[in-house]
């Protein structure tokens, strides 16, 4: 019978057959210790020499890194073993043999890992990310359909920028100019005009020449749109679904956190609602804590954030940021004008912001107004402005990245491991 490794608690005490890659192994005269791989899981096969053939044990010891084969064996508990069974091999059928396997047990830079990525990303540590990755976004498809979101697909090829043009990937759509996109938001605006609540999941580019931990040059985002949300309507959207994720997460990815060495008394305080606090009072918080350099009307950086998020266990909002410093479609503050409804959500322990959200200017002359302001073109965003010519209504999305999270809640500290193939700031190979 084939199985997966997944599968062998279903089979306990009987024999299987399971397509596997040598991980690693370890041999005494008597005994094989086969550390073995399929893509859904890790387990051991032991292979005892007096009890199989003389030809499967010699095969056996004889295995090197990264071989594909057939096991065949019984399925035993382990109640040593994390994934806690154990496969008592039979049999080994070698598919092909694999020499001179680059990435073997010992240590390896980090350039030489990225420039190796097609092969590290069968590493326990990359399986285990991208694990998480996975029920990350498994359970961000079935948050937002849980709760009335259809998803629709934005362009990712646009004529215009949603947030202005200094860090676009600029290229010709035939006789036009066109660029990648760098978020879905404007078209999702348009869809929540059509559907009501709805979210986007897909690839976004910023050329941006940064190095730092936080960044890539293409990355994930889900950005949800909700008709008739107001800000705080919004901001329990969004504490609500990062704690669902990550409540998520500890429940079915227990061995993948322990695989990384994850404090998960960390996210097991992840519930909403998280703490708020202003972006005055962030200031404030910021010069207390002896930050005497930033001031009103500035945006945060890396060390800002960090700072600010030291105060709490939880992840917290930072909302209404200054109106000069953040893009031209958010609502301005009623009675403040000068500050608009908006939030970033920090992670903690240093991850930085994981979501940008805000209230939409729903009012056509203010967007017409802002979109002046900022010395963008009306004929680019008619279709845009039309939105508030035909039933405009109160509305609010936001953007998740989803590799800062993934970085967040499987902790490790560099987005590049979060993607199967990051695009650094000199790196689009492989």
């Amino acid at each position: 019978m084939k199985i997966t490794i997944s599968e062998v608690g279903q089979h306990i005490g009987e024999e299987v057959t399971i397509g596997v890659w040598l991980n690693n192994k370890r041999s005494s005269g008597k005994i094989a210790f086969l550390q073995l791989r399929d893509g859904t899981g890790f387990i051991q096969g032991v292979v005892v020499k007096s009890e199989v053939d003389e030809e499967v044990f010699k095969t056996a010891k004889s295995l090197t890194q990264e071989t594909s084969l057939y096991v065949t064996g019984t399925v035993t508990e382990d109640e040593r073993s994390p994934f806690g069974y154990e496969l008592q091999v039979k049999n080994v059928e070698v598919i092909h043999e694999a020499t001179d396997y680059p990435i073997t047990p010992k240590e390896h830079g980090t350039e030489f890992l990225m420039d190796h990525r097609h092969l590290w990303l069968r590493s326990r540590r990359q399986h285990a990310v991208m694990k998480i990755r996975n029920e990350i976004i498994r359970s961000t498809y079935e948050f937002f359909n849980q709760n009335g979101f259809t998803k629709i697909d934005p362009p990712i090829l646009t004529g215009s920028a949603p947030e202005g043009t200094t860090e676009l990937f600029h290229t010709k759509y035939f006789e036009e100019d066109a660029y990648l996109s760098q978020s879905g938001q404007l078209y999702m605006e348009a869809a929540a005009m059509a559907f009501g609540k709805v979210f986007s999941f897909g690839p976004t580019f910023r050329a941006e020449k940064s190095k730092t931990r936080r960044h890539l040059i293409e990355f994930w985002m889900i950005e949800p749109e909700m008709a008739f949300y107001q800000h705080e309507d919004s901001l329990k959207v969004q504490e609500e679904y990062v704690a669902y994720v990550v409540q998520s997460v500890l429940a079915n990815c227990k061995l993948d956190l322990q695989r990384l060495g994850r404090d998960t008394s960390k996210l097991e305080k992840i519930k909403a609602p998280f703490p708020r606090i202003t972006y005055d009072d962030a200031i404030k918080l910021l010069h207390e804590k002896g930050f005497d350099d930033i001031q009103w009307g500035e945006d945060f950086g890396a060390p800002h954030e960090t700072a600010i998020a030291e105060s709490f266990d939880m992840p917290v909002f930072i909302t209404n940021y200054p109106t000069a410093i953040k893009p031209f479609y958010m609502q301005p503050h009623p009675e403040r004008p000068e500050v608009v409804l908006c939030a970033d959500l920090i992670a903690p322990e240093g991850y930085g912001e994981i979501i940008g959200g805000s209230e939409r200017i729903h009012d056509y002359d203010l967007l017409v107004k802002r979109l002046k302001d900022f010395h963008l073109s009306e004929d680019a965003y008619k279709w845009y402005l039309e939105l508030r010519k035909y039933g405009s209504v109160p509305h609010s999305g936001f953007g998740l990245g989803l590799e800062r999270t993934v970085a967040w809640i499987s902790g490790v500290e560099h987005v590049r491991e979060t993607i199967p193939f990051p695009r650094l700031l000199n790196r689009i190979y492989p």
